[in-house]
């Protein structure tokens, strides 16, 4: 066998360096397959080998907690599809018991997947936004809730999870403040148990929003602090944007986009154009706007950020040391209402920066109305205003008379704290960062309630149905109340009769030249509409 193997091994080397150069000559001129590279067998045309790595080694970066499970294109809801349910005698009277209950159609939300998908309809440009994964910070998601529905509370959950990227989002806080639904108790605990990152935290009384949500950032172990509410729905790539953009300014406050769910038929109702940013009116109440055309000029792209005067206060990102740097919430603001305004004040004067990411997209369920008390909101906004607002905070007392009486609590540590952060004034705010907002002159005899003296005890009431829609509508004359608000208005040409109330105008129909006495005569016109002002009034003195 010996001299048989010696005699046939050349043959096999003469071979196997026929075939090796053959193999080399059809790799070194093929072109591949139709669609490749020349040279490349496989590879797609324009696109190297280190290109598919890196894209590759980015889909695992971005992987979330989660997988959304296969669609179903037919189940309720999906991808932001309004359901609407033909109902019996029984099934109706649940319907309207889970209205009336949360204030949000909680028989539909049943019906809707945990984890369903919304539509795709933000700026195209977006998607073109690339992020260095490894250096983003972390996020804690803190989602304070009080006797929230089963479904909206897990789908904001499962939203979460199922959008955020694993390497980035570090946990999800519930904050219980109280609840003494059964479905929140041990049945919440058992679901979650099963769930990744999900951790709970229980309030020992009823604290409210702004102490709930700071025994969630207290357990939190993320670099930012995530803050939604109990009924959102994240899109695909919301974290990002956010993550981002406090990596580049870790003074930055940023908020994503909030698009609206119905809370009747949890359509989805966001929109691709630029969002509206916040602003507030002179009875400190949040107020949406359209972003003007300086901030639109002073932004280089359509992917960059909007400052933003104030934030609706659900939803936002804040770097966590930044947070503890600009003092938390304050503390002795009860329940909710008035700390998205305070803490927007606090923001801006004190050196950081308020901003909406037109590429973070997260919907919101807004209940047809608050689902519980907000007895407290009122003593919150003076407390806003004792703090920060200076002298103009007359102009707040003057359209709210009765809160001059509100027990408010003591400020005095607020004060400090704006002291030791060297915190600027509330002119400079008006100024620098809502010149649009009309600051009233407030001369004696010139504002006030509007009555008819026709029907005695009747004033003009100007209150529109739509928070997002408030020009156009009708002025109505409703019973004299004395509590200011709405039917608070002020008169800024004394040689015209313009009577303005917050951002809204109601022209005169005639020419007229009425003295203080008969301000109401002849303001025939029942439609406020936008006002603008060009030139900027001092406060109050």
């Amino acid at each position: 066998m010996a001299p048989c193997g010696r005699r046939t091994r050349p043959k096999f080397l003469l071979l196997a360096l026929c075939a090796s150069l053959l193999v080399y000559l059809l790799l070194h001129n093929s072109g591949g397959d139709g669609d490749g590279e020349p040279g490349v067998p496989g590879r797609r045309r324009g696109v190297p080998a280190p290109d598919l790595d890196a894209a590759a080694e980015q889909a695992r970066l971005r992987r979330p907690v989660y997988d959304k499970p296969p669609l179903d294109v037919r189940a309720p809801g999906e991808m932001g599809r309004a359901v609407k349910l033909e109902l019996s005698g029984a099934e109706k009277k649940r319907e309207e018991e889970g209205i009336e209950q949360h204030q949000i159609n909680t028989h539909v939300s049943d019906k809707i997947s945990l984890h369903r998908r919304l539509p795709h309809k933000w700026n195209p440009l977006c998607k073109d936004l690339k992020y260095d994964y490894r250096s983003l910070p972390t996020t804690s998601v803190v989602i304070a809730f009080y006797n929230e529905a089963w479904s909206t509370l897990l789908r904001t959950v499962h939203s979460v999870l199922e959008t955020s990227p694993d390497l980035l989002l570090q946990d999800v806080i519930l904050v219980d403040d109280y609840s003494d639904r059964e479905h929140l108790k041990e049945p919440l605990e058992r679901y979650i148990a099963n769930l990744r990152k999900v951790r709970l935290v229980r309030a020992r009384k009823r604290e409210g929003l702004v102490r709930a949500r700071l025994l969630g950032a207290a357990a939190a172990t993320g670099d930012v602090l995530t803050f939604l509410d109990c009924h959102c729905e994240c899109h695909e790539g919301w974290l990002e944007p956010l993550l981002q953009r406090i990596k580049e300014e870790p003074t930055a406050v940023v908020c994503p986009v909030i698009d609206v769910i119905d809370w009747n038929t949890f359509q989805y109702l966001g929109h691709p154009g630029e969002p509206q940013i916040g602003g507030f009116d002179w009875r400190l109440v949040f107020t949406w706007h359209t972003v003007p055309d300086y901030e639109q000029q002073r932004r280089k792209s359509p992917t960059d950020v909007i400052r933003s005067p104030t934030m609706a206060g659900g939803l936002f990102a804040v770097s966590k040391r930044y947070f503890h740097y600009l003092g938390t919430y304050d503390t002795g603001m009860e329940v909710w209402g008035g700390e998205n305004l305070e803490f927007s004040f606090r923001i801006w004067q004190c050196g950081g920066s308020l901003e909406i990411h037109p590429c973070s997209h997260v919907g919101h369920v807004f209940p047809k109305k608050a689902p519980y008390s907000r007895s407290k909101a009122l003593a919150n906004s003076v407390r806003a205003a004792e703090v920060w607002m200076d002298g103009y905070k007359e102009l707040y007392y003057h359209r709210n008379p009765h809160a001059r009486l509100e027990a408010y609590g003591d400020v005095t540590d607020r004060l400090k704290l704006r002291a030791q952060l060297g915190c600027k004034d509330f002119k400079w705010y008006l100024e620098n960062i809502y010149p649009d907002i009309h600051v009233p002159e407030d001369r004696p005899g010139m504002f006030g309630m509007l009555k008819n003296r026709g029907m005695a005890n009747y004033c003009f009431d100007y209150n529109p149905p739509d928070d997002h829609n408030i020009a156009g509508h009708r002025v109505i004359l409703y019973p004299c109340h004395g509590m200011g608000q709405n039917q608070v208005g002020h008169m800024i040409r004394y040689d015209m009769g313009h009577i303005v109330q917050g951002h809204m105008v109601l022209p005169p129909r005639f020419s007229c030249h009425p003295s203080p006495e008969t301000l109401s005569q002849r303001m025939a016109p029942p439609f406020y509409r936008p006002f603008s002002s060009s030139s900027r009034l001092s406060p109050p003195h």
